[in-house]
């Protein structure tokens, strides 16, 4: 045992939605549930322990218009931190975040390498823009610069269309994605519409991003596939906005997201019942400021998700579906502790006691 301090973790520890301890201990940065013999300075932080919150879709490194400074970029991680966020699935940045993994106070990265997007079809500096030809070069790229994940661009405005509309051809993706499978990647795409989901889901697609065009003929694929979706809600929320500045120009797309956005909640409470794996994911950097995990968690209740179902969402199965692990025997010291249950009211997400990461009370 090393000179650090022991915290002592004592209260209501949530391994599981019903596995509850009374306690846990913090030895060398690693959870025991053993009580130490020898500690010499024991810290004890009492309440409700979870693991550490997960944000499934989330862009660290990433500002509105490209790449952002790495003091921006630590800045977008510390916000995450204090809102409990431990795990982040970073979908797509431009940045090289790598350094992040040498910071003891800072939430551990999974990436996604960079968006590959179609050749003027998303936002200007954000992704690889390519044409059809060279998506399998680039998604084999990007999955040896990621931590097992690809992000494609399923679909995006067409301006010759005034709509949204697939960016890539059903060979194409097939290629693709089986490409990244040979190389131990899953892949996930950004698609808002309808028509390139089907495309996608039956070239083997493991997830699917924002996920607003599911409809009730095409649940059922998603469902027996096993293709998750994360819904980003607080995302969705902006549609009208985003509509309403492309009405002069794009009624078509216009109608089509406030379209979208009406069903929202529909959309992913009929996603869930199905059996569809949701996760939480908020669609940070870029347009939207990090840090909102509690209000994902509370907007997948309001869709009509119970509410330890969507608190899953966002620690145990989150953590098992990214396998990485939560408040197990010898793992990593990444947890938060709330004042209250939150399986009782997802709200208390929002307000976290402490924030510990790798052992460090941090928050």
């Amino acid at each position: 045992m090393s000179d650090e301090p022991v915290l002592h973790v004592k209260g209501r520890v949530l391994v599981g939605p019903q596995d509850i301890r009374d306690d846990l201990w913090v030895v060398d940065g690693r959870i025991t549930y053993d009580r130490p013999a020898a500690a010499r300075d024991v810290r004890t932080v009492a309440g409700w322990a979870l693991p550490g919150l997960v944000d499934a879709h989330c862009h660290v490194g990433l500002g509105a218009h490209g790449p952002v400074d790495t003091d921006v970029a630590e800045k977008q991680a510390l916000s995450d931190r204090d809102a409990g966020t431990l795990l982040i699935r970073d979908a797509g940045s431009p940045s090289d975040t790598r350094w992040i993994d040498d910071r003891e106070d800072l939430p551990k990265i999974i990436r996604a390498g960079r968006h590959i997007a179609r050749t003027r079809r998303y936002i200007r500096g954000y992704a690889h823009e390519i044409e059809p030809e060279d998506l399998v070069a680039y998604v084999a790229r990007e999955a040896r610069r990621g931590d097992g994940w690809v992000k494609l661009v399923g679909d995006w405005i067409d301006r010759e269309v005034g709509d949204l509309a697939a960016c890539w051809p059903r060979d194409a993706v097939e290629a693709a994605i089986a490409q990244a499978h040979r190389l131990g990647a899953r892949v996930t795409a950004h698609c808002f519409a309808e028509d390139s989901l089907r495309d996608l889901v039956e070239a083997g697609i493991d997830c699917v991003e924002h996920a607003t065009g599911l409809t009730d003929d095409l649940i059922p694929l998603f469902a027996t596939h096993g293709v998750a979706i994360v819904p980003t809600l607080v995302n969705i929320a902006t549609f009208p906005k985003l509509a309403a500045g492309g009405e002069s120009k794009y009624p078509q797309w216009s109608a089509h997201m406030r379209r979208l956005h009406a069903r929202r909640y529909d959309t992913v409470r009929n996603a869930h019942d199905a059996g569809i794996p949701v996760y939480v994911g908020t669609d940070a950097g870029g347009a939207l400021p990090h840090g909102l995990v509690a209000e994902e968690v509370a907007e997948l209740v309001t869709a009509g998700i119970p509410p330890v179902q969507a608190l899953a969402a966002t620690t145990w199965s989150a953590r098992r579906w990214l396998g990485r692990p939560g408040l197990d025997e010898g793992a990593p010291a990444d947890l938060v502790v709330y004042e209250q249950d939150p399986r009782t009211d997802v709200r208390v997400l929002g307000a976290p006691l402490r924030v510990v990461v790798n052992g460090r009370v941090v928050g």
